[in-house]
């Protein structure tokens, strides 16, 4: 289109420039007014939080860190055992479940582990003794 071609914009549709203290009261009230309303899905926020003192956070950071105990790191680890001993997991597996207990093979032997490490000094070294050594390594095929 040329400009000979465009109509021109009627005057009375035309928008009257404000005059510069009408212009900045019209935009002071769209702004006190936005700031008025409060924000959709906001949560009141109370307006004054007290900051906590060292003394009374170390406090409470102590209180959590007894009340919380740390994660222990879980280790991967394999290890060789006679097929005797893998079929007699399977055997403890099948009792936990006659007992309504399902329980996964690190379990038993955690458990075990526990049991090994409350026996006094003379049933621990007969328990060890009744273990037979097994050679270490990958079986060869």
């Amino acid at each position: 289109m040329t400009k000979a071609a465009r109509k021109p914009t009627p005057a009375v549709a035309r928008k009257k420039p404000l005059a510069t203290s009408t212009r900045t009261e019209a935009r002071t009230a769209r702004v006190s007014a936005k700031a008025s309303r409060p924000a959709p899905n906001a949560k009141a926020t109370p307006k004054a939080i007290p900051k906590a003192t060292p003394k009374a956070t170390a406090k409470a950071k102590a209180q959590k860190a007894k009340s919380v105990p740390k994660k222990s790191k879980t280790i991967r680890d394999s290890f060789n055992m006679p097929e005797s001993d893998y079929a007699l997991i399977g055997q403890l597996k099948k009792r936990a479940l006659a007992q309504a207990r399902e329980i996964k093979k690190s379990e038993l032997l955690r458990a075990g582990l526990k049991l090994l490490a409350a026996l006094g000094e003379e049933a621990f070294k007969s328990a060890l003794a009744a273990v037979p050594s097994v050679k270490t390594g990958r079986p060869k095929k």
